[in-house]
């Protein structure tokens, strides 16, 4: 075995489509620290969080958008592209799973509905190091030169770690020149919110639809969290976990039910 056949596997994937910009900049930041394999939607998935497609088939063809890279767009969820990336491509698990970028911030609540972050941690149930990089901006002209480097700075450490089979990272990042960055923050997620209002409208034929709006609401004034971090100019990284258990509330709860229930 020579030393190319040593590198990381590393598998990319996104929410925003094969086709955005915030791939392609992830592709370019790690393109040579590892054999690349990309399996993304073949469109916008954004807000999906851990969906999957059940009750009809998936597509997936095999795309030439990134010269010398494997690249497959698939018909599903990014989660159904990850499922699919181990089982049917790769036949085995990646070193590493890497989402985004992201256009638009997964910061505090929204680590529940981002289609990136449950990308990166349907990789890490399926043991998986895994990461979610999202840049502060939701245009598709935004400028992710800082993020690049954000990007690669952060996967060379993990690469270089040996992290544990569940490790798991949403890393956020400020919309600023990177030399505008402040540094990188370990960071917890905020208690933070959308208060959410459908506004009611008419179509062209006087049906009623609604449409989702809101305001973001951030209700934790501590200076240890990724919105705070995210506001003052620092890379926000939250390790996540997959097991969603309350154990302080466990351990009450367990005074509850001492005896067993009898028949």
């Amino acid at each position: 075995m020579n030393n190319l056949d040593k590198r990381p596997t590393i598998l990319i994937t996104n929410d925003d489509g094969v086709t955005a910009p915030g791939i392609r900049s992830l592709i370019e930041a790690v393109k040579d620290l590892g054999h690349i394999l990309v399996v993304a939607p073949d469109k916008p998935q954004s807000g999906m969080g851990h969906a999957i497609t059940i009750g009809h088939p998936l597509r997936m063809n095999q795309v030439n958008l990134f010269e010398g890279i494997e690249s497959w767009q698939v018909s599903g969820t990014p989660v159904d592209c990850v499922k699919l990336a181990v089982d049917k491509l790769l036949h085995r698990r990646p070193d590493i799973c890497l989402s985004g970028i992201n256009h638009g911030a997964n910061h505090s609540i929204n680590v529940i509905y981002s289609g990136t972050m449950s990308a990166a941690m349907e990789a890490s149930i399926e043991s998986i190091p895994s990461i979610g990089f999202s840049l502060m901006d939701y245009s598709m002209e935004a400028d992710f030169s800082a993020a690049q480097k954000v990007v690669r700075e952060v996967v060379e450490q993990v690469l270089g770690s040996k992290p544990d089979e569940h490790f798991l990272l949403n890393v956020n990042i400020p919309s600023v020149p990177y030399e505008l960055l402040r540094g990188i923050k370990v960071c917890r997620q905020a208690y933070a919110k959308y208060r959410e209002e459908f506004d009611e409208r008419r179509d062209p034929h006087g049906r009623k639809y609604y449409w989702l709006t809101g305001e973001f609401i951030n209700m934790d004034s501590g200076e240890d969290t990724d919105v705070w971090a995210l506001q003052n100019n620092y890379v926000s990284v939250v390790p996540v976990s997959i097991d969603f258990t309350d154990y302080k509330t466990k351990n009450r709860l367990e005074g509850w039910w001492k005896k067993e229930l009898t028949a």
